[in-house]
């Protein structure tokens, strides 16, 4: 990331020929700066023209206008091309709401990253439907929020996290490692801003105790899977996975053990490049630029 202030443009459209001159001759029009481009075309494998998609970072100082003169400026070339698209200005710290269970490694992860500054993010509080992490968390200066989950509470466990998350205007929420399943209701309210760290290698072993099911399936390699959250369980856009080499001799424990590390790996990486505005969602597959 660059030391001074900057705006990200990420987007995406139709594919057709000029896309990449329309937007970076109005940027240099206006005497912006671009410090960094990323572009893809995906033809969704008919080799027919398909979708488009960019990631722009331009020097903020070097524009005459704010961002929210850019927006208004850039609107009709977004609308020639029918584009989705977003800004985002470097200097505003995204808003991370953090839900855990009982695993605390992807909390302490999280939370040791945010502390020395590696993700330079806020972190308004953090849920949980146990209370073993509240001194924690507390002791980090972070709000903690205890939200039990039952059989027969949950719409209103659920209505509560959702209260939650809108009262401290969280950006993204991260399930690290979080055991509950959330409704249909909040995913569909919020696509695209809450993020798992599923503990297998998607599609594969989905649901509870993916590592019992590698053992008794005798698989080489496990892995972790961090994705975007659907309605569908695990089945959501996948941001980011890694993999480790296992053999017979390594029982469910070692799995476990092992596994440990790249859930808490993949996830920072896929919170990142979330953060960051890499990830750009086409259906059920994402776009990554790293």
């Amino acid at each position: 990331m660059h030391a001074k202030r900057f705006y990200t443009l990420s987007a995406s459209c139709p594919d057709r020929v000029g896309i990449i001159a329309r937007v970076s001759g109005f940027i240099a029009e206006h005497k912006g700066w671009i410090l960094e481009s990323s572009y893809h075309a995906d033809d969704g494998g008919s080799g027919e023209a398909g979708r488009y998609f960019m990631r722009i970072e331009v020097k903020a100082d070097s524009l005459p206008f704010h961002l929210a003169e850019f927006r208004e400026r850039f609107r009709p070339i977004a609308e020639e091309l029918e584009m989705g698209w977003k800004i985002s200005d470097s200097a505003v710290k995204k808003r991370v709401v953090i839900l855990v269970s009982k695993q605390e490694h992807c909390l302490y992860d999280l939370l040791a990253r945010w502390q020395s500054k590696e993700l330079d993010i806020e972190i308004p509080c953090v849920i949980s439907n146990h209370d073993a992490f509240k001194g924690f968390v507390e002791w980090h200066g972070i709000p903690f929020h205890h939200v039990p989950v039952n059989p027969d509470n949950k719409r209103a466990a659920y209505a509560e996290v959702e209260r939650l998350f809108d009262e401290v205007r969280g950006d993204t929420m991260v399930l690290a490692r979080y055991m509950q399943i959330l409704s249909p209701d909040l995913c569909a309210k919020h696509p695209g801003q809450i993020i798992n760290i599923h503990h297998s290698f998607l599609p594969s072993f989905v649901g509870a105790k993916p590592y019992h099911q590698a053992y008794q399936r005798g698989v080489k390699l496990i892995g972790a899977t961090c994705h975007f959250v659907t309605s569908e369980l695990d089945q959501g856009p996948i941001i980011e996975q890694d993999v480790i080499r296992i053999d017979h001799s390594d029982s469910v424990d070692d799995m476990v053990r092992y596994g440990k590390d790249i859930e808490k790996a993949v996830l920072a990486r896929g919170l990142r490049y979330h953060l960051e505005d890499r990830v750009l969602v086409h259906g059920n597959k994402t776009v990554v630029f790293r």
